[in-house]
Parts: structure tokens; sequence; C-alpha cells
């Protein structure tokens, strides 16, 4: 298969070293070669398909997912998937209580948003200069770390994270929370703690690129038939 082949030459079965491996994830492995673990990409494959339909269906219910990844070399790509997803995401630290306390974060997000317009309706100009520097300090810290989240108006419907270890955090209160998770697991990690755990080698750009394309597009065809 075309997608076989495609998932293998971006290195999509690489992951790590043996004695870094999970227990949980044998059931996605292929064999060992030369100490490092290689993963079955036609499970890939099969759990990829599976994740992808479930975003599908959460788009076309209108639904929101967030997309998270706070470390290169996943960040950026997380974003620029959400953005052409067109849904919020996390680059910056995952804020504790993003869905456990949401009516907290729904308080901070407004405020971002009321001094942001402000801000941009010149409305800051009556206040001193030191007054509107210490203003457009806060706003450009709010915006580092709420301007991804911008436009979450209620508690998302799903996740979408690279690296579980990294964002356990979110992992737990999605759990607390029962919002389902959709994460890239590398052989180190542990895929029980998620819904819907991809098999992956979480290192390499182009690894990466390959889910998140197949993500993104699914998230699309979702939105697609909302529309229609």
């Amino acid at each position: 298969m075309e997608t076989l082949q495609k998932m293998v030459e971006a290195g999509v079965h690489i992951g790590h070293k043996k004695e870094k491996g999970h227990p949980k994830m044998k059931p996605y492995l292929f064999t060992t070669r030369q100490g490092i673990q290689i993963i079955n990409v036609e499970k890939t494959l099969e759990k990829l398909e599976e994740a992808a339909a479930f975003l599908k269906s959460i788009a076309a219910k209108n639904g929101v997912i967030v997309f998270v990844a706070t470390r290169v070399p996943g960040k950026l790509l997380i974003q620029n998937a959400a953005t052409e997803a067109g849904m919020p995401y996390v680059v910056e630290r995952w804020l504790g209580g993003t869905l456990t306390n949401f009516s907290n974060l729904s308080k901070r997000l407004t405020y971002f948003i009321d001094q942001e317009t402000k801000k941009s309706k010149g409305e800051l100009a009556k206040y001193s200069k030191k007054e509107q520097l210490l203003m457009s300090r806060e706003i450009e810290k709010l915006e580092k770390k709420m301007g991804g989240i911008k436009t979450l108006k209620k508690k998302p419907d799903a996740l979408v994270l690279i690296d579980i270890d990294e964002h356990i955090s979110a992992v737990r209160e999605a759990k607390k929370m029962g919002v389902p998770v959709v994460a890239i697991t590398d052989t180190n990690t542990n895929p029980s703690l998620v819904a819907y755990p991809i098999p992956a080698n979480d290192k390499s750009t182009k690894s990466l690129a390959v889910i998140l394309d197949r993500l993104v597009a699914a998230v699309k065809e979702g939105k697609a038939a909302v529309i229609k």
C-alpha cells in the first residue's frame, strides 16, 4: 500500500532503544534491530484510521478538538495542523485546570480577549505610558499562554497530543473529565492511558507530519459533512 510505504519512508516505524520500551507497546512492535524497537506500520495504519474516524465523527457534530504539543519537533507541527483544521491548540505549558476547572479558564480567556480588544481599539491611550506598557506586556504574556485556545468557548470534546509522558497532566485531566485522547505513542510510552493511541515515532518531524496530515484531513472531512 502507498500509505504504508509513505510511513516507512518517513521513519514512522523507528522506535526507542529496547531497554526504554514500555511493555504495553509490545502488541504494536514488528521486531528489534540493533537494539532499536521497530513498530509494525500495519498496526500504526490500523490505529491511525480508528483515530481519524473518531475525529471525523467529532468534527461532524461541530465538536471541538484541542491539539497539544509543547516541545520540538512537535509544537510547530501541532500549531500548523490545528490551524489548518480550524481547531484550538496548546504549544506552551499546559495550563492546569484547562479541563477540570474550565469555568475559571473561561473567565481568564474573557479577560484576555477584553484586554486585547481594548488595545486594538486604542482604548489604552487614556492611561499613562507606564500603565500602557504594563498592560501591553500582560497581553503579550496572555497571548503566549492562551493565544491558541482563545476561541475555546466550551470544554473540548477531544484532545490530540504528541508524547503522553510530556503531557501527563493533560491526559489525567482528560480522563477525569471523560474527554477522549488521541495520542501519538512511541515505544517508550504506555498506550493504555489514552482511548486512541497511534503507535509511531514521535522524534521525527517527517513521521509526525504523516500522522498529523491524516488526522487533519479527517477533521476537515467531518467539518465538510456538517456544512452539507
